[in-house]
């Protein structure tokens, strides 16, 4: 008899949690799997609606669910957000987190639990680096609050599996795809040149700091890897451990906007937009991914240039005219 995997996905409604529920039906079919996704979120589209900053709810959810593996995506994730909204995000992002782990350690306690952390809870070490690509035992030391709240649940979480917690830790550095809103900087740029293109904006964009390099990987090859840590058996000595999901190949903001543009193929003039900086901003932002790659044979696969060309044609068919 095949083993039955249940996998509870909070945030499963979300850029990355609905790309995740179709990489878990693709192994599906393409493997056979006895598989059962659990998608906790909002919405429609959900299994089920639960407030992660409730303890009772969410003790009953895994009790009822009894998962196997748990991936847990739910966040306020835009940076932005978090800074208008400290104190959401260290409710969501933080005792969330604090909330779902220990429901899993009392009421599911063979079940894996991964955890979607964040570049972000690097912050300074990045200073610290001078350009070169971070291991996941460089200090967490955030610069924001969105990376505090993150580097806060890591740390919680590493702790919990020494008292039992079969935790996997992933920081997954800058990604994107198609679905992904414009609070993030390709869908930003993509969504401008759809609208020029729909004839619906004048042909100039309006951007922040260009200047900065940034570690880019594409949302289809991070979802890969929770899938993969969720799935797979894996070494005991990863448990309690992190992950770095980079691509270990930095890359300007500018060169991010020049391939989009030369993929739309429109001419625009380029303004910056105060409102769009962000003050003091780390220069460079890149990981090391060898840890991954040893544990689950993962490296990302697609290329940038295919990533961004997906993103624009997404949001042109999302502007265009009815």
């Amino acid at each position: 008899m095949l083993r039955e995997d249940r996998i509870l996905i909070t945030g499963a409604n979300g850029f990355v949690g609905t790309w995740l529920q179709r990489e878990f039906k693709r192994r599906q079919i393409q493997d056979g799997r006895n598989l059962t996704v659990i998608a906790v979120g909002h919405g429609s589209g959900a299994d089920r609606a639960t407030d992660i900053t409730d303890r009772g709810q969410v003790a009953d959810l895994i009790e009822e669910c009894r998962p196997t593996a748990v991936i847990h995506l739910a966040a306020v994730a835009a940076p932005a957000e978090a800074r208008r909204l400290p104190r959401r995000a260290w409710d969501v992002n933080f005792q969330g987190t604090m909330n779902l782990a220990y429901a899993t350690i009392e009421h599911s306690p063979d079940a894996r639990f991964i955890f979607v952390g964040s570049s972000e809870a690097y912050g300074a070490s990045f200073i610290d680096a001078a350009g070169e690509a971070v291991r996941e035992d460089r200090p967490l030391k955030p610069m924001t609050v969105y990376g505090a709240t993150k580097a806060a649940a890591d740390i919680a979480v590493a702790q919990l599996a020494y008292e039992g917690l079969k935790a996997i830790c992933f920081r997954p550095f800058n990604h994107t795809g198609p679905g992904q809103t414009d609070a993030y900087v390709a869908a930003a740029f993509a969504r401008q040149l759809a609208e020029i293109g729909a004839g619906t904006r004048p042909p100039r964009m309006e951007v922040g700091n260009l200047s900065a390099l940034r570690d880019f990987l594409d949302v289809r090859d991070i979802v890969r890897a929770y899938t993969d840590a969720a799935l797979m058996e894996v070494p005991p000595d990863a448990l309690g451990k992190a992950f770095n999901l980079s691509s270990a190949r930095p890359i300007q903001i500018q060169s991010i906007l020049d391939m989009l543009i030369d993929l739309s193929g429109l001419k625009v003039d380029v303004e910056i937009d105060p409102k769009r900086l962000r003050g003091p901003e780390v220069a460079v932002a890149s990981g090391d991914n060898q840890a991954a790659f040893k544990t689950f044979g993962w490296k990302p696969e697609i290329p940038l240039g295919s990533t961004l060309s997906d993103v624009l044609e997404d949001w042109k068919a999302r502007k265009k005219p009815q």
